[in-house]
């Protein structure tokens, strides 16, 4: 009966070690990081910059809690490019989110755009990209609803850009949609304009090989060699193409 005892002992010990660790690390996790004695090095640390400090000696909990108070700084600093770093790194939506509401008030789209992107802020991508279409800031509109994939928003940017004879930007939209008709339209707008290179793009990729054709004849008449070189040879006229290098061509 004694050696039961006795052997049960050890069980009951270990029990109790075990016990204890437990009890000592949900302490330790539980505890949040103390940074006090690191704040007076703030200063330093930003003048260092987030991009030479190596904080890998740290635990994940102070890493965090030190990025975030150096972006706090230099967000009140308006250094907001370096301070969108800190949160990055930090994981922080929340301040992101700050960071490109200053981006905003500051009428900075492009910059506005790219922070509600790394925060993966959906909301305020439609927001800024109806503010800017309305606005007729055609390039951010473009920008925050490509980053969404916002196909009907973006063709109201892409007539826009017709209208206002941006035709880069319409090109981006109608061949990222890869909308035919809308590639047509803009091939003959670009006709009207003599823009002949977008015009024969527009055409290869809605595949109109008629219409380049077309693009050919008016560009060979206006003495473009090379454009009308180009616009046969993507509808592989080749008769065209054979007139061409063997009369234009030296």
């Amino acid at each position: 009966m004694n050696k039961v005892r006795n052997m049960a002992a050890p069980d009951q010990v270990t029990k109790k070690i075990v016990s204890n660790i437990v009890q000592d690390n949900e302490k330790f996790l539980s505890q949040k990081p103390d940074t006090g004695k690191f704040h007076r090095l703030i200063p330093h640390l930003l003048k260092k910059g987030v991009d030479n400090l190596n904080l890998s000696m740290f635990s994940p909990e102070l890493k965090i809690t030190l990025l975030t108070e150096l972006g706090d700084e230099y967000r009140k600093r308006g250094n907001l490019s370096d301070a969108v770093k800190c949160f990055v790194l930090a994981a922080g939506r929340m301040k992101l989110n700050n960071v490109a509401e200053d981006y905003e008030r500051l009428m900075q789209f492009d910059n506005c755009i790219d922070v509600y992107k790394l925060a993966n802020n959906k909301q305020k991508l439609v927001e800024v990209g109806e503010k800017c279409l309305n606005e007729g800031r055609l390039g951010p509109a473009l920008k925050a609803f490509l980053s969404i994939d916002d196909y009907g928003k973006l063709v109201e940017v892409g007539d826009q850009c017709l209208i206002k004879f941006r035709f880069d930007y319409a090109f981006e939209i109608f061949s990222k949609i890869k909308d035919k008709s809308k590639l047509i339209e803009l091939g003959n707008k670009c006709i009207e304009e003599k823009e002949y290179d977008y015009a024969t793009k527009a055409f290869e990729l809605a595949g109109e090989v008629d219409k380049l054709n077309l693009v050919g004849d008016i560009c060979l008449k206006e003495e473009l060699v090379s454009k009308a070189l180009r616009a046969y040879g993507l509808a592989d006229n080749e008769p065209m193409v054979e007139f061409i290098k063997e009369n234009f061509v030296e």
